[in-house]
């Protein structure tokens, strides 16, 4: 039934060609189109996965592939879009001997198409492993004019050994990791490892899967070349040919993304015997054929430690093995023979109290094949197991994330460390901003009446306060120590959310109190003397500086300034708002003296 429709759809060519714009992520233009197909609408092959699935069962992979390619060639040229066209092309259709390397271009050629303009993006349904072949196709279409582009890059079977091998002009990070990375950290070091090694490589990145203006902001701000994604455009059939002009302001708006913050326990191990997996091991006495038969029993096996009374020897990979059998006569010459003939004899070895760090290094300066391979872990020479290169990069960004982002454990808002990381990224970015430094007014001796877990409540109540009168897109919360809070708005109605969080803590802190402390405005203790000291309700202060691109040069100025206003601030009583409005010169001190101060800031009390 379904062969018989699929028959039906080839010869009357019932495909449908949609295409989504793809964006230059700093000004907002449309840089090209992915071009997307579809089956009938009424059919259950109008899914492109369906429609593929059917075709590769009746072996008609190559033949639907190519009318999707000229149909989209030909809806491109119809529509006369700018720009690039992203081609789906998979591997395993270049690998396919019926494929016709030449067609594409003769098409492209009738069409008045010029080949520069096509981006072949390589889209991976099922496991590469002739990589060798599969760079010979590609460079037989780099020699036509074409470039290169990898599709969903840490989604599909080997994508990073792809971009190893065939070192693609342009590579598509999977959606996976663009959603909700204003929320990940991990996903956020992610995006930033590839990009870093993008850069170094000379590919540029694209984001797919863009749906929110966080998601777009994040992805901007870490330099990423281009995005699509919902938020930009849908796949459509008649696409458009400009970005929303809303879209276009945002990007182009002087502001930057808040970083996601991680608020878990730090990563402490550091050794490589925590990255220790039980792998089969084979011996040098068993022949290919063997070894081969492993593999085949264990489908998720890729490689095997060759180990020989408690030593390792070398290691065999599944890739290479079925390589060498794929080739003419090469299983009937070789297969009764020992294992170690297509053994690495020189794997990377490391003892289970070897640093992550130190191996990460080793790894880095050694061949690129020991990423992939892994690495024998051992135990004073003797084998212990495997560790992978997936794994020790995670161990790597998850320490990274660990020393990079320390979070208070009593409010989980970021601490010193992550605090002046963006206060330098909005400096080093020439982004104005306002640093509001928040403090709590007579704190002390309530914690000495009422005990500290009663006054880590308030701590808490106004870490969430703050959070909840700041944009999280845009405004920064961090806890610097004890009663010390900072906010870094970019909100242009910053001041409108300071005189809320005044006004939301002054209705909470009440309840924080007994009922006859509430009815007094306070209550006494004894000072250090035996004197009695009335103490009123715990307040809020708040100092807010206004910084403007160029005029203070590190956050330890910012600071300084920030701590002043506070300072400034305290001396009004009650729920207080003071804002420095003087001058700033660049090297952060203020043309003001002390007798200027109130004529130069606004105080507000609640």
């Amino acid at each position: 039934m379904l062969l018989a429709r699929l028959h039906e759809i080839i010869e009357r060519r019932q495909l449908s060609a949609l295409f989504q714009p793809i964006i230059h992520m700093q000004t907002g233009e449309i840089v090209g189109y992915e071009g997307l197909i579809r089956g009938p609408s009424d059919s259950p092959l109008h899914s492109p996965l369906n429609l593929f699935k059917v075709a590769r069962a009746a072996n008609l992979t190559v033949q639907v592939e190519h009318l999707c390619r000229r149909i989209v060639l030909e809806k491109f040229t119809e529509l006369s879009l700018p720009g690039k066209l992203f081609l789906n092309v998979s591997p395993e259709c270049l690998l396919q001997p019926a494929a016709k390397h030449g067609e594409t271009l003769g098409f492209i050629h009738d069409i008045g198409i010029n080949p520069e303009r096509v981006i072949i993006e390589l889209t991976e349904n099922q496991p590469t492993y002739d990589y060798e072949l599969l760079l010979e196709a590609v460079n037989h279409y780099r020699q036509m004019g074409f470039q290169i582009a990898i599709d969903d890059l840490g989604e599909g079977f080997s994508s990073l050994r792809l971009w190893s091998e065939l070192r693609p002009e342009y590579v598509k990070i999977d959606m996976h990791f663009i959603h909700g990375i204003n929320q990940d950290p991990v996903k956020l070091q992610f995006v930033r490892s590839i990009q870093e090694i993008a850069k170094k490589s000379g590919t540029l990145v694209i984001a797919e899967g863009i749906e929110t203006t966080a998601e777009l902001l994040l992805i901007r701000d870490l330099d990423v070349a281009m995005g699509q994604g919902y938020l930009i455009a849908r796949p459509q059939a008649a696409p458009p040919l400009a970005p929303p002009a809303a879209l276009v302001a945002q990007l182009r708006k002087n502001n930057l993304a808040v970083y996601p913050q991680d608020s878990g326990a730090a990563h402490r191990s550091q050794t490589v015997g925590r990255l220790l997996r039980q792998v089969p091991v084979v011996s040098p006495v068993m022949n290919n054929n063997q070894v081969y038969q492993v593999f085949v029993d264990s489908a998720d096996l890729q490689i095997v430690p060759v180990v020989e009374d408690g030593v390792p020897l070398g290691v065999i990979t599944r890739a290479e093995l079925i390589d060498r059998f794929a080739r003419p006569y090469l299983r009937e010459l070789y297969g009764k023979k020992s294992c170690t003939l297509f053994m690495d004899r020189k794997p990377m070895i490391a003892d289970k109290n070897t640093g992550v760090q130190e191996l990460s290094q080793t790894i880095v300066d050694a061949d690129r094949h020991h990423l992939f391979n892994g690495f024998i872990i051992t135990d004073q020479g003797r084998y212990l197991g495997m560790g992978t290169g997936h794994d020790l990069m995670r161990e790597i960004t998850q320490m990274q994330i660990a020393a990079a982002r320390y979070a208070n454990p009593l409010t989980l808002l970021p601490g010193n460390v992550p605090i002046n990381e963006h206060i330098e990224r909005l400096l080093q970015s020439e982004v104005g901003f306002v640093a509001c430094y928040a403090d709590l007014d007579h704190f002390k001796p309530y914690n000495d009446v009422y005990g500290y877990r009663k006054g880590d409540d308030i701590l808490q109540l106004t870490g969430r306060i703050l959070s909840a009168h700041s944009d999280p897109e845009r405004d920064f919360v961090g806890h610097i120590g004890g009663d010390d809070f900072i906010v870094l708005f970019q909100s242009d109605d910053w001041e409108a959310r300071c005189n809320t969080i005044l006004s939301a803590f002054a209705d909470c802190i009440p309840a924080y109190f007994n009922e006859t402390d509430r009815a007094n405005g306070g209550y006494a203790s004894e000072d250090r003397r035996g004197s009695q000291v009335f103490h009123p309700l715990v307040t809020l202060s708040l100092g807010v500086v206004k910084v403007e691109p160029s005029r203070f040069g590190t956050h330890h100025q910012i600071s300084t300034a920030a701590a002043d206003a506070k300072k400034q601030a305290k001396k009004i009583a009650g729920n207080s708002l003071f804002v420095d409005r003087r001058h700033t010169r660049a090297s952060g001190v203020s043309d003001a003296t002390p007798a200027d101060l109130s004529d130069a800031a606004t105080l507000a009390e609640h």
